[in-house]
């Protein structure tokens, strides 16, 4: 027994040394390495004036979040007086297959990842476009489930099988109602992230290919799991096209973009 013991401690002595250096090597390389690789990437020193950079270039972010939050729960869960059905006689064609609510899923981490890559790499231009562009579709998705309530009874009534994709579909029924439909949100912030892709120098053709790929299936997603009708994917599309031009193909943010950009090559020259 007292052998046993004392094998014991010596195992445990040894995992927690082993474990112990893991951290202090993992610790280092976050530190140093990580460090260096994202200074190169920016062509920024990480320090403080970095992180206030950061902080300012984070503040839209931060101002708008709240507020479309607090509206979208309020159009979620307020009943209104009328709703008006959307709904068209392709949505009919299109079968339900669970299988594309993976896509999605993957719209929250596409979306916000796209904006949050651009933030965090300092570039600027194509930040504050993407910004401005998803914020502005955002808000005017708002303003027309507000003042024109609208809902669909595209959903099945019975799954058709049973499986961990109609899991993860009922749990977005669940907390998703089938209201507040048009334009689709999903829709035109994949094509947003998906413009800004393309414009911007980070990537090459592979990257813009996996964008798009992803964004493709985002909005066809849409459909095949009922989240939404034909006719909310192309308001979204023709939204996208007004303010791609408005916001990427007109000089409204040229001035703003330009100050923006001024403000941080003086703090970092």
């Amino acid at each position: 027994m007292l052998n046993l013991f004392i094998y014991n401690t010596v195992i445990s002595v040894r995992i927690n040394s082993i474990l112990t250096n893991f951290h202090v090597v993992a610790t280092f390389f976050m530190r140093n390495v990580m460090k260096k690789l994202y200074e190169k990437w920016t062509g920024r020193e990480a320090d403080r004036e970095l992180f206030r950079d950061l902080l300012r270039l984070a503040m839209p972010i931060i101002f708008y979040a709240p507020v479309y939050m607090i509206w979208f729960i309020y159009i979620e869960h307020h009943t209104f007086a009328h709703y008006s059905i959307i709904h068209t006689k392709i949505d009919d064609l299109i079968p339900f297959n669970e299988i594309f609510v993976i896509p999605y899923y993957t719209w929250f981490v596409y979306v916000s990842l796209g904006l949050l890559f651009f933030m965090f790499s300092f570039d600027v231009d194509d930040y504050y476009r993407n910004f401005f562009f998803l914020a502005t579709g955002m808000t005017i998705f708002l303003v027309v489930s507000t003042l024109f309530p609208n809902m669909h009874y595209l959903r099945p009534a019975v799954f058709p099988r049973d499986n961990i994709f109609t899991s993860l579909v009922q749990v977005i029924y669940s907390h998703d109602t089938p209201t507040n439909l048009w334009p689709s949100i999903h829709v035109y912030n994949s094509i947003g992230t998906m413009i800004a892709v393309h414009r911007s120098k980070r990537f090459n053709n592979v990257g813009k290919i996996i964008s798009d790929f992803i964004g493709i299936s985002i909005i066809v997603s849409t459909l095949f799991i009922k989240q939404h009708s034909v006719y909310d994917v192309i308001t979204a599309f023709i939204m996208a096209t007004i303010f791609y031009i408005v916001f990427y193909q007109t000089s409204i943010l040229d001035s703003f973009c330009t100050r923006q950009e001024e403000r941080l090559a003086v703090r970092y020259n």
